[in-house]
Parts: C-alpha cells; sequence; structure tokens
C-alpha cells in the first residue's frame, strides 16, 4: 500500500464494540490513522478516548452513523469525502443480528439493511476515496454462516419466511456476493476487496443471536481483518474468503456469478444507485 505507515488512514464500521472496537485498536497501535464509526457518539467519543490512550496514537477519529437508514449512510459518506484526503482502507465490520423481523427506516428487512445494504451503499460512494488512494483495500467481515443462507430474491424483505438466523446468514451471503462482484468491477484499479470469517468469538451479536454458544476473545476475531489490512502477503489480491488469515473456499452460490450480478443491480436499485 501506498504512503508512510503514520500516513495510512482505515475506517473500520461497528467500532464502538467487539470485533470492530479491537481490529480499531490493533490498527491504532500499529501507527494507522483509524476513523472509528458507530451509531452512538457517545460510546463512539468513548472509544475513541480508550483507543488513543491505549495505543499512544492521536490519530484516532469518530464519525457517526445509523447504519439502519440509508440517508445516514449518505450522510456519512459526505462527512467521510469531505473530512479525508486519503482513504487507504476500509473494513465493512457493522452487523446486526435481529430476534424477530422489523423493519429499517427505509422500509426494508432490518438485517438485510444494516449487514447488506449499508455497506454496499458506503463502498460504492466512498469510492472514489478509495481510487484515489490506491492500491487501497476494501475488507468485508462476513461469517461461515454464509454456506447455509439463501437469498430469495423475489422475497428479499423475508416476508414470507423470516427467521432470525436465516436473515442473518441471507446477509452474509449477500456481502460475499457483493464482494466477489465488486472485486471484479474494480480489477485492474488498484483496489482489492476480499472477505472473511472471522470466527465464533465472544461478542454481543453472538451472546445474543446465538445463545450457548461459546466464543474466541475478540483479539483472535480481529487478527484476519488486521492482516488483510496490513499485510503484504496480500497485497494484490483480490475477490477472496478468508479464515484464520488463510484463504479459504466460500460457498458454490457465494461463486454464482448470476447471483453477483443480479444482487448488485437489484442493490444499487434499492440505494437509489447507477446500476
Amino acid at each position: 500500500m501506498s504512503g508512510s505507515q503514520a500516513m495510512r488512514t482505515v475506517l473500520v464500521t461497528g467500532a464502538t464494540d467487539g470485533i470492530g472496537r479491537e481490529t480499531a485498536r490493533q490498527l491504532a497501535l500499529a501507527g494507522w490513522r483509524v476513523i472509528l464509526h458507530g451509531r452512538s457518539r457517545a460510546r463512539g467519543e468513548e472509544a475513541r478516548r480508550e483507543i488513543a490512550h491505549a495505543t499512544g496514537n492521536a490519530s484516532v477519529e469518530f464519525v457517526e452513523g445509523d447504519f439502519a437508514s440509508l440517508e445516514e449512510v449518505r450522510r456519512c459518506a459526505r462527512e467521510l469525502s469531505a473530512r479525508l484526503e486519503r482513504l487507504d482502507a476500509l473494513v465493512n465490520n457493522a452487523g446486526v443480528y435481529e430476534g424477530s423481523r422489523r423493519l429499517s427506516a427505509d422500509g426494508f428487512e432490518m438485517t438485510f439493511a444494516v449487514n447488506h445494504l449499508a455497506p454496499y451503499l458506503l463502498t460504492r460512494l466512498l469510492l472514489p476515496l478509495l481510487q484515489k488512494s490506491a492500491p487501497s483495500r476494501i475488507i468485508n467481515v462476513s461469517s461461515a454462516t454464509h454456506a447455509s443462507g439463501r437469498l430469495e430474491f423475489q422475497d428479499l424483505q423475508m416476508e414470507h419466511r423470516f427467521t432470525p438466523y436465516g436473515a442473518y446468514a441471507a446477509s452474509k451471503l449477500a456481502i460475499m456476493l457483493f464482494t466477489y462482484e465488486l472485486a471484479e468491477r474494480l480489477a485492474g484499479s488498484g483496489v482489492s476487496a476480499n472477505c472473511l470469517h472471522p470466527g465464533v468469538v465472544d461478542t454481543k451479536l453472538l451472546r445474543e443471536g446465538f445463545r450457548g454458544s461459546v466464543g474466541t476473545d475478540v483479539r483472535e476475531g480481529a487478527e484476519t481483518s488486521v492482516y488483510l489490512v496490513t499485510s503484504a502477503d496480500v497485497e494484490g489480491m483480490t475477490g477472496r474468503y478468508f479464515a484464520h488469515r488463510k484463504e479459504r473456499d466460500s460457498s458454490a452460490e457465494s461463486r454464482d456469478r448470476t447471483m453477483q450480478e443480479r444482487l448488485w443491480q437489484v442493490s444499487a436499485v434499492l440505494t437509489g444507485l447507477p446500476g
């Protein structure tokens, strides 16, 4: 990646708690300028102060945005585009697990809205900044649950078949499909796009969504995201899926080019972007 280590800038979404916060902490410790994203300013400022103090890195900042609203995503992207001269890496980490079906501010099923549409929109709006900063990297946090996810394009909002796990797994399949299509579209641009499974990690999402599951420490959960942001080993690699810092095979459905292209076009319509 270009520039000196001290000047490199990374945005980590969902960085006020769990894997995102630990990812931000480790990157701050490595000397990056880190932009934390979260929906609560109070929690964001608390995380910013704690990370800056713990790492001795004064270049830790916060941007507020509720990803349950596409207008908030747009506002967040506008603020970042105005604030930043460069963006060397984007870590789309923010995610939810909903115990019941509810709708976002735009009328979309909440899991699909936050876990897929928000990062899709944010990434596309920040692409000019990422391309200006190339070589740069986009890292999308998915999950091994993508392999059991099913996307029914006639019922993307799950009006007829909602289950908490089904919605979560489908959203993680969606982010995989998005990553692969994005990598294809960015080929030759100097901007890479990869995705990862962070492992089963002891976070609030795991405790609330997968009761009874035992997770590893967040430090282990963050290691693959940090690796994909910083490692020279993956320079120039794109359209890949990783777990435990190793490339892995993803599901056959996630590799379906027709589904990748179709989801891209549908997501463009839903977010008001060109296809």
